[in-house]
């Protein structure tokens, strides 16, 4: 797909402090591209910059092949939501809406009709009249985002823009943004500091971490195959068992960890005997058993439920190795009636398949 958005080379400072290191990247058109980190990883920073409120010390910002250096940012084809809303309080939402309009001297009648447009595309044709306090978080957000939408900016940014919702409404949310930006096609690059967030919305993910982009690609495979321990680390729950490369093949690799032996482990770029590193398991993928269950995998240990946290669909339980290691294992609750499965102390087995996981280097 064409570049609407490249990034070549950026760097912003702060005195001494990088906060945007030597960052390049390029977001196609009608992608949904999510830059995401843990704060002060220089996500809003960059944010800041592609829509102009900033400028990088090094490096070009380009948009349709045309560098921005110099362009104010209401010339910019581009908007930017806010978690804050941003609303003026003086105004209904239909006069929060056209307010870009106005500002561009628009036909009235034009105005009438995009912001009736824009409101329908949001679901807020009834709370045209209404003022900001009148409207719960959702709506709110949602006039940010009809007004955000209101001129079909060529790309719009959207920096935390779910933060302030609740858990079901920002669900709500997430499917209404999905729909959203697929109806119109319009780029959006979104920051969000919230992993399940980027990994539900996005076509693409750049993982940032103390200024630099740790790893870029589809959610599946930042998500299943991690670069490094960062991403590992920060997407999700991981299990981080240290380990030894014994013998690597084009097949799979044979794993040397302390107290546990030999782990089969997937092939790994790279790794070679007696390199040191992690594997790195989901607990998804670590099945929990009774200990005389027959389980047919070959990395198979036995242990004791040290601790367990039930949340309704899955539980998750840490168990405590014979040979010291902790686990964490994931076991879903789709036996009726049953709200658990095992208790604290008992004596299980956990085991994973000879392809399961990623062996991370360092």
């Amino acid at each position: 797909m064409t570049a609407i958005l490249e990034i070549r080379n950026v760097t912003r400072r702060f005195g001494d402090f990088a906060a945007v290191n030597d960052v390049s990247l390029s977001v196609a058109s009608g992608e949904f591209f999510t830059l995401l980190g843990p704060s002060g990883c220089g996500k809003t920073t960059l944010l800041r910059m592609i829509a102009g409120f900033d400028d990088p010390d090094a490096g070009e910002i380009l948009l349709g092949g045309k560098d921005l250096t110099g362009t104010a940012p209401e010339r910019r084809p581009i908007h930017t939501v806010f978690q804050s809303y941003a609303l003026f309080p003086h105004m209904t939402v239909a006069q929060n809406v056209a307010f870009p309009l106005k500002m561009a001297k628009r036909p009235a009648e034009e105005i009438d009709r995009r912001v009736r447009e824009a409101l329908e595309l949001v679901h807020l044709a009834e709370k045209r009249t209404s003022f900001p306090h009148e409207l719960s978080g959702g709506q709110k957000q949602r006039v940010a985002l009809a007004r955000g939408l209101i001129n079909r900016p060529r790309l719009l940014l959207l920096d935390e823009p779910l933060g302030a919702l609740d858990a079901k409404l920002r669900e709500e949310m997430q499917i209404e943004l999905i729909a959203m930006q697929r109806e119109l096609g319009i780029t959006f690059v979104f920051v969000t500091h919230s992993q399940p967030e980027a990994l539900a919305l996005s076509h693409r993910i750049a993982v940032m971490n103390a200024g630099r982009i740790e790893q870029m690609d589809e959610p599946s495979k930042i998500y299943g195959f991690p670069r490094n321990r960062f991403v590992a680390d920060f997407i999700g729950h991981c299990n981080m068992l240290e380990a030894r490369v014994a013998d690597a093949t084009p097949q799979g690799l044979r794993l040397e960890v302390p107290g546990l032996g030999a782990v089969a482990a997937p092939p790994a770029d790279g790794a070679r005997a007696g390199a040191s590193g992690v594997l790195a398991i989901r607990p998804e993928q670590v099945r929990i058993a009774a200990p005389d269950a027959a389980l047919d995998l070959q990395n198979r240990f036995g242990g004791k439920v040290r601790d367990f946290l039930y949340v309704g669909d899955v539980t998750t339980y840490v168990v405590d190795l014979e040979s010291g290691a902790r686990v964490e294992a994931l076991l879903a609750n789709s036996a009726p009636g049953r709200a658990k499965f095992f208790e604290v102390g008992d004596a299980v087995q956990v085991a994973w398949r000879h392809d399961a996981g990623a062996f991370l280097h360092g």
